[in-house]
């Protein structure tokens, strides 16, 4: 991994927390350029927000994507 993606990761991983590398966790970003993660999990089970409040610290249905 080169050093810009190294650091792209770690700012992702700070502004959105767990959802940076969630398998359940897609980025959406808006025509305006706001840039949203949908949990996807929150289509089969209500508990999850559709938009979690960002940074995520802590998440039970958190699952790293592989390889990560």
């Amino acid at each position: 991994m080169f050093d810009a993606d190294v650091e792209r990761t770690k700012r992702e991983r700070s502004r959105a927390g767990l959802c940076a590398d969630c398998l359940y966790a897609r980025r959406v970003e808006s025509a305006r350029g706001s840039l949203f993660y949908l949990c996807q999990r929150s289509a089969i089970d209500p508990d999850f927000p559709k938009y979690p409040r960002l940074p995520v610290i802590d998440c039970w249905g958190h699952e790293p994507l592989k390889g990560e």
